[in-house]
């Protein structure tokens, strides 16, 4: 449907005029609106502020946020969140400018967790500002607004922090270590033993372990972080843990809750005498250190963990050769005394 928009100059005439003066009045006016309908053409074709953009400016820019969240990940909704808390709710597609954004990277900052106690951390915030500043160049690139106000906002840098996995040995202990939630424990090592996310893991159907074209079995989903297609092979022993069977229908971590990986996975992990500050995202980093210290070629940890990027991947070969370095120190000439 064509929409049409109508603005008013505030210029009247003579609807039946009576007399020359009358006459004169109209054909000036007939003349100045003609004007004005020119200036205006010409404004509407330079597309510096026609009819339809001055309605798109006033529109509900939550509201079109909103409606976006359902076409991307999890992280789009944070970011949406905690832009509606930075406007209290309330904010129209005129008042996006370098100054509000702005504002709001520095609220991103000092921001609370929208589900836990305490501050979101420098990394995540800066996640959160790219998510934006990348829906700010959509937002452009579909002429919802008129500035690439993303051109003029800078990044917030990311800080180096101890990214904690599970050794081999730690990993044996958590095996070997009773949990008092049992499907909480085979969830967790199979996520050690295929990369898989909590978010993954939850919504993991039996119908989801297919051949794998190269012989054995696999996991052939789609990611629910980044709505992507990932094909995990699955070794014998993961199958054995989670107790396969082509005839078993549903989900495979049928009654797992994602708060049992606050404080009942650490109680668990804790009692296995392990030390570590390991969140359920542990298990993703141990999978991908553990295969570069095997030697898996990073390009395959790649494309099993489904990183977009090879350099993400490169953050665990990192890791893998700062523990190299250590290891080299320990062989000596030198008698200790």
């Amino acid at each position: 449907m064509k929409v049409i928009r109508h603005e008013s100059l505030g210029i009247y005439v003579y609807a039946n005029p009576r007399n020359k003066r009358e006459q004169n009045f109209n054909e000036v006016m007939t003349e100045k609106a003609e004007a004005i309908r020119c200036r205006r053409f010409e404004s509407v074709v330079n597309e510096r502020y026609d009819f339809f953009d001055r309605y798109k400016l006033k529109a509900d820019f939550l509201e079109y946020y909103r409606k976006q969240l359902r076409k991307h990940d999890q992280k789009w909704e944070f970011v949406y969140l905690h832009f509606r808390n930075f406007v209290h709710g309330k904010c129209t597609f005129e008042e996006i400018d370098i100054d509000l954004c702005n504002k709001f990277r520095e609220y991103l900052l000092s921001a609370k967790k929208l589900r836990r106690n305490g501050p979101i951390t420098r990394n995540s915030a800066s996640g959160y500002w790219s998510t934006f500043r990348g829906f700010l160049k959509i937002l452009y690139r579909n002429g919802m607004i008129k500035t690439n106000v993303n051109d003029f906002l800078d990044k917030i840098e990311t800080e180096d922090v101890v990214k904690e996995y599970l050794s081999v040995e730690e990993l044996y202990k958590l095996a070997e270590t009773p949990c008092k939630k049992p499907i909480l424990k085979i969830a967790s090592l199979f996520s050690c033993m295929t990369s898989l996310r909590i978010s993954d893991i939850l919504a993991l159907c039996w119908e989801d372990i297919v051949d794998y074209s190269a012989g054995g079995k696999c996991v052939h989903i789609i990611t629910q972080k980044n709505k992507a297609e990932d094909i995990i092979p699955i070794s014998e022993e993961a199958l054995g843990l989670i107790g396969y069977s082509s005839e078993k229908k549903g989900l495979v971590f049928k009654g797992l809750m994602r708060s049992w990986t606050q404080a009942p996975m650490k109680e668990w992990i804790r009692s296995a005498g392990i030390t570590k500050n390991i969140t359920f995202h542990s298990y993703r980093r141990t999978f991908a250190t553990l295969q570069a210290a095997a030697g898996t070629d990073i390009r395959t940890i790649q494309s099993i963990m489904a990183h977009k990027s090879i350099t993400t991947t490169q953050r665990y070969i990192k890791v893998v050769d700062a523990n190299k370095r250590e290891a080299s120190k320990k062989i000596t000439l030198t008698r200790k005394d």
